[in-house]
């Protein structure tokens, strides 16, 4: 004999069934075990504290192997905590993760925004976000003055080229573009300082190795930028986070430790705003 729980979603699939092939709305639809699992979670995130099933059930009139069988599901989808020595459950962190999954855009550049203050006052540096716009174009999107006296503004909307700047080497290398793909495009660009294409390749090469690209004022003529990926759950890049600086502020050695720092913070901008 069925279960409880297998009774009520056959009942559900059948009636779903019955709306389909009358024409009639979806909306007057329910599927019972997934309406009681919102229920469950909704339930568990405003008591903000942890939960027995038995109580869960009680609490919410849901059958207790019913409850106790979507607890187990929610569970196992990383929503739901359980602890085997208390045998009560939380909600997980994977619930905060799905919200995080729909914010805007807008809203992934507000939080971005405090590692960029932090990395601007420690290294005393202006940091931008970068993101792709189109097939051949970089946009910023935000920006974040260095605290130091002598200061570069960069204010956000400004477009480049795609292979421009230390983000273009890194939105390149995630492309998979041949040598002579990029070799084409390269031609087409002004440098303000002379680069050779195979001195670009080379860095481009060198970007995807060590996780943090530069350009030696190539760009612009006597600014250094340094940069690092933001990736989304797919692993393309979603942003660039660029730190940039006046020319031989930094020796060889502050450069390294900025691009580390740069992927590091990048990293954890991948977890955080996706």
């Amino acid at each position: 004999m069925p279960s409880a729980t297998n009774e009520e979603h056959e009942v559900d699939e059948d009636a779903d069934s019955g709306a389909r092939s009358s024409g009639a709305s979806a909306s007057g639809v329910t599927v019972k075990p997934v309406s009681n699992a919102i229920r469950i979670l909704r339930y568990l995130s405003q008591t903000a504290a942890p939960e027995r099933a038995a109580d869960i059930a009680r609490h919410l009139q849901i059958n207790p192997s019913t409850c106790f069988n979507i607890l187990r599901t929610l569970v196992a989808e990383e929503v739901v905590e359980f602890s085997p020595v208390f045998k009560m459950y939380t909600v997980g962190l994977g619930l905060a993760k799905l919200a995080n999954q729909v914010m805007t855009q807008g809203q992934r550049i507000e939080l971005a925004r405090p590692v960029m203050e932090d990395l601007a006052a420690r290294y005393q540096v202006t940091m931008t976000l970068w993101r792709r716009m189109g097939l051949d174009r970089i946009v910023l999107v935000s920006s974040v003055v260095s605290p130091a006296a002598l200061r570069i503004d960069m204010p956000p909307g400004q477009r480049l080229p795609l292979l421009m700047g230390a983000s273009g080497r890194l939105f390149i290398g995630q492309l998979g573009w041949s040598e002579e793909e990029t070799r084409k495009e390269f031609e087409g660009i002004h440098w303000s300082r002379p680069i050779s294409f195979d001195t670009y390749w080379r860095e481009v090469n060198r970007a995807r190795k060590r996780g943090w690209a530069q350009d030696d004022g190539y760009f612009s003529n006597g600014i250094l930028a340094i940069a690092a990926p933001v990736y989304d759950p797919a692993g393309t890049i979603a942003f660039t986070l660029s730190a940039v600086m006046i020319r031989g502020h930094y020796d060889d050695a502050g450069v390294d430790a900025i691009g580390e720092a740069l992927r590091a913070a990048g990293t954890a901008l991948t977890k955080t705003l996706f």
